[in-house]
């Protein structure tokens, strides 16, 4: 699956028009992550559709769904833009952006420095750079080049070797752990464990998938995660402000030491 979506990717970036500028002020995803709201992060994700699970949410409505996590306590938003495979798009992350006053982080398949301009032109705070669909010497490049730009990276991993080579070259400043493999789709929290111990601690450290209840949220917290990252759970609550209360155990909004 990973290998297709990539190569549709490649097709897609062929035919790429870039978008006009929004104008907007560019907001720290790893400030907001390292002083959240409750307990650990949340990065809520505005997601309609994946390849694994279809459609989520029949009834989408992007604007009203970020501005639910906002007022829900969300500490950033993750908006998919891929099109084919998770029914996103751009313009929908432009939306948000001008509406919300949370950082935004772009959830698509970054593998040419022609998305980095796109993403800065869309009003994203922050890209999501994946480990495995790239040699690390790219990945190190784009994560570069996006950094020169004001763009702050979510580097995503999936197992311990490719964090392992990955540090060999450099130290992201945002690691997160994907718990679902993506040449599989299938989620197992375990991988937060097991990877987490090899996350460097000047790192922040996001645990992402599978992410359903609060016995799962204390399972990678206790694991050494400084945030998560939550979607399909929350896209299946009645509202968005109930699907975060619920997924917090009705922890109060407020920052934590």
């Amino acid at each position: 699956m990973l290998k297709q979506i990539i190569e549709t990717k490649r097709k897609e970036l062929k035919e790429l028009v870039q978008p006009d500028e929004i104008n907007v002020s560019r907001k720290s995803l790893y400030k907001a992550l390292a002083t959240p709201k409750r307990s650990i992060g949340l990065i809520s994700e505005v997601k309609k559709a994946s390849p694994s699970k279809g459609i989520i949410r029949e009834d989408f409505h992007p604007e009203l769904i970020a501005k639910g996590y906002e007022e829900g306590g969300a500490d950033a938003l993750s908006v998919l833009t891929d099109q084919v495979y998770f029914q996103g798009h751009r313009d929908y992350l432009s939306a948000i952006k001008q509406l919300v006053d949370l950082p935004i982080l772009r959830k698509d398949f970054i593998i040419h420095p022609i998305q980095i301009e796109e993403s800065v032109r869309m009003g994203a705070d922050a890209i999501l750079l994946i480990a495995g669909v790239m040699p690390n010497k790219d990945l190190k490049r784009l994560y570069e080049e996006a950094t020169a730009t004001g763009l702050e990276c979510l580097v995503e991993v999936h197992e311990k070797e490719e964090l392992e080579s990955l540090l060999e070259l450099f130290t992201p400043a945002i690691i997160g752990v994907n718990n679902r493999n993506l040449k599989t789709f299938t989620t197992d929290l375990t991988q937060t464990e097991l990877i987490g111990e090899q996350v460097p601690k000047e790192s922040l450290f996001v645990s992402e998938s599978g992410i359903h209840t609060y016995e799962d949220l204390q399972k990678v917290r206790n694991a050494g995660a400084n945030a998560v990252l939550v979607g399909e759970s929350l896209m299946r609550a009645d509202t968005p402000q109930k699907g975060i209360q619920t997924l917090f155990g009705g922890e109060p909004v407020e920052a934590t030491s």
